[in-house]
């Protein structure tokens, strides 16, 4: 599917992965919808790309679906959905004091992988009323996003190595069922990215982290995430598969 002029949403754009999506899908012609949590991130981002900011907590269906429709009056329904919206949580399933956090569990599938399937059933429904693009009968594509800790899961992961194993999981399965109506649905899996989460990593953490990471041995730039959800859109085959971007690193226990 070509970008240029195709309306686009990307959750969790307000930074990271997500802003880099959507500025690159911008800078290739298409209309993006801007969605993140906190508005005015939403807003400074789409003032710069000139897209549309809408404000959501993915994990809230109401929400979504009232953004989602602010965005199709506006731009037009989106053929090109993008889920980067998520946390990243640490917490042992046997802690060393004190009880298991249940909670943090329960709030991390939440965003993470109900916040996914929440976005990706509001998009297809949209996507499946649209005219066919060409003569494959191509309507849309969802890309969400999950990480190598769904199967490098470390100590200390198992909520978050859920909820991306979750995703993960959900991808061949949205797949089949989306083919009939021309949608492809296809999960990036990233390794050890430069983001808000990691930037606060003291050097001497950054250093070693870095040396385990095969070639190129440094942490993934939100650029190079970008650029393979291009290469997703714009080749038609890539359809029901999880993408490792990752440098070939398998992450230790601890």
């Amino acid at each position: 599917m070509q970008i240029s002029d195709q309306t686009a949403l990307v959750t969790g754009a307000g930074s990271g992965l997500g802003e880099a999506t959507a500025r690159r899908l911008a800078a290739n012609g298409a209309r993006v919808a801007v969605m993140d949590l906190k508005q005015d991130a939403a807003d400074r981002v789409a003032a710069e790309i000139g897209g549309l900011a809408v404000a959501a907590d993915v994990s809230d269906a109401n929400a979504v679906e009232a953004a989602f429709n602010r965005v199709v009056d506006t731009l037009g329904t989106p053929r090109i959905l993008v889920n980067c919206a998520g946390i990243a949580t640490a917490g042992r399933i046997v802690p060393k004091e004190g009880k298991p956090d249940f909670e943090t569990f329960a709030r991390t599938l939440k965003i993470n992988l109900y916040g996914s399937f929440v976005t990706l059933s509001i998009a297809a429904q949209a996507m499946a009323a649209l005219e066919p693009l060409d003569a494959d009968g191509a309507r849309g594509v969802i890309v969400n996003t999950a990480s190598v800790a769904f199967q490098d899961g470390q100590i200390g992961q198992a909520a978050y190595a859920a909820s991306k194993g979750g995703i993960a999981s959900m991808t061949l399965p949205a797949a089949r069922e989306l083919s009939r109506f021309g949608i492809r649905v296809v999960t990036i899996a990233p390794g050890v990215f430069e983001t808000a989460m990691s930037a606060g990593l003291p050097e001497p953490v950054r250093t070693s982290l870095e040396a385990g990471i095969p070639f190129p041995s440094r942490m993934g730039r939100p650029e190079e995430y970008a650029m393979l959800v291009q290469s997703i859109v714009e080749n038609p085959l890539l359809n029901g598969e999880v993408i490792r971007i990752d440098s070939a690193v398998r992450l230790a226990p601890k």
